[in-house]
């Protein structure tokens, strides 16, 4: 493993920030961990990184101690907002990283291509915008090819064209080996691009588990969104005791396991059918569910 926690336990004065959290991130996983503003989210990164030790559990990065040489030299962090000196250009900012790791400077250029940066090399990044000083910052994270990247809200300020070349990277990084926990309120984004969600409330790890797994778990309603055929959504929606929505459209709710049969209930309408589209509880819906004291 590259990361496993176990009791991660934390406390300010009487307020306990994290409480007994644990769970492991592989070589090549990609992992969300999930929770809202003062769940624990930052201050779990911060002792990852050794910036803050831990009042008790155990913690193993890259196999040592969080803050050891090996743990420094393997893990490549970014924050939510990468901060650079304004009067440097992309290209000198990313050679004095280059120059700290003990890298060559000649990796500079291929890195800010990497993140598309490569026209806006030479210029200042007092230019930039936010979305792309996150793309500098992201460049630094993979300077030294990073065993571990721990990312705190990484997409913040990027377009949506930036924020699914950011998603590629991360998915030829984890194809690699490289492990990933990535901390976002964007769930939508989340929900296609990660393998196992971690979600804390209050500093309690209320879920870790896949997304499959855990809309099996929370047991949420499944829609079926029916498409009737010209005239018939009346007759559909009396017949399949559904909700008629506009003019062909008729909404129907279950159970997941009621999905086949009433799947079948639909198919035996024939004719009276064009389509049928099940929509599956949304990440926010499951992490609603959790935080909310669902089931783990």
């Amino acid at each position: 493993m590259c990361l496993t926690l176990s009791q991660v336990t934390k406390c300010y004065d009487d307020h306990t920030v994290l409480n007994a959290v644990g769970f492991d991130v592989a070589a090549g996983e990609r992992v969300a961990l999930l929770g809202h503003n003062g769940a624990g989210k930052s201050t779990l990164m911060k002792i990852i990184l050794g910036l803050i030790p831990a009042d008790k559990g155990t913690i193993k990065v890259l196999g040592t101690e969080p803050g050891s040489n090996i743990a420094k030299t393997g893990t490549a962090y970014l924050p939510e907002n990468a901060a650079f000196h304004p009067a440097l250009s992309g290209y000198e900012q990313l050679c004095y990283y280059l120059r700290l790791r003990g890298e060559n400077t000649n990796q500079a250029m291929p890195l800010l291509e990497r993140v598309g940066l490569a026209q806006a090399a030479k210029r200042r990044i007092g230019t930039y915008s936010k979305g792309m000083r996150q793309r500098v910052g992201l460049a630094q994270a993979l300077i030294g090819k990073p065993r571990l990247l721990i990312l705190d809200e990484p997409t913040s300020g990027l377009d949506p064209v930036s924020r699914r070349e950011f998603y590629v990277i991360l998915d030829e990084l984890a194809a690699q080996g490289t492990a990933i926990l990535l901390s976002s309120h964007a769930l939508t984004e989340v929900e296609a691009r990660t393998d196992r969600i971690v979600i804390l409330s209050s500093g309690v790890m209320v879920a870790n588990d896949t997304l499959a797994s855990l809309r099996r778990q929370a047991s949420l309603p499944i829609r079926l969104q029916v498409s009737a055929s010209v005239g018939k959504a009346d007759e559909v929606a009396s017949k399949l005791s559904g909700d008629r929505r506009n003019g062909v459209m008729v909404d129907l709710v279950c159970r997941s396991d009621e999905k086949l049969a009433r799947l079948g209930d639909i198919s035996a309408l024939g004719s009276l059918i064009e389509d049928v589209d099940v929509i599956q509880p949304s990440l926010e819906d499951i992490y609603s569910h959790f935080s909310k004291g669902g089931d783990a």
